[in-house]
């Protein structure tokens, strides 16, 4: 199981992302007005899909027995109007191993087919709010 919790507060945004039980915090600064994330929901989503990519490079050339030396990513996302999906996803990536240009281009393309995240926007699968709380704040509430 994964998860990522955010808490914000006026000036205070945490970022709490558990794998498997362990959990680690993220810096995410708040944006300027002292309310949510200096980042967005766009720039988070290529993040997860570099950052899968990224890792899932490395994962696999283990595998394989490929010394990888460097990973580049750069994932990009169009989004419309607000509320609306992205209309298009895409990413570049640059792999420098050590090993032949061929192994190193068959490495890419698998990873492309096993990298989870990707598998999981290619899938499309729902988005299900489970549960919300509303809370009213009283006057004395710190910010």
């Amino acid at each position: 199981m994964i998860s990522a919790i955010v808490e914000s507060r006026f000036k205070k945004h945490r970022v709490i992302l558990t794998t498997a039980g362990n959990s680690h915090d993220l810096e995410v600064a708040p944006r300027d007005s002292g309310f949510g994330s200096r980042a967005n929901g766009g720039e988070l989503l290529c993040l997860a899909l570099a950052t899968c990519y990224c890792n899932d490079i490395y994962r696999e050339a283990s595998r394989r027995g490929l010394d990888v030396t460097g990973v580049e990513v750069r994932a990009d996302a169009e989004f419309g109007a607000e509320g609306q999906p992205a209309s298009r996803l895409s990413y570049s990536v640059s792999v420098r191993a050590r090993a032949t240009e061929s192994a190193i281009r068959d490495l890419i393309m698998h990873t492309d087919k096993v990298a989870e995240v990707h598998n999981t926007l290619r899938l499309g699968i729902p988005v299900v709010l489970e549960s919300f709380e509303a809370v009213v704040a009283l006057e004395n509430d710190a910010a």
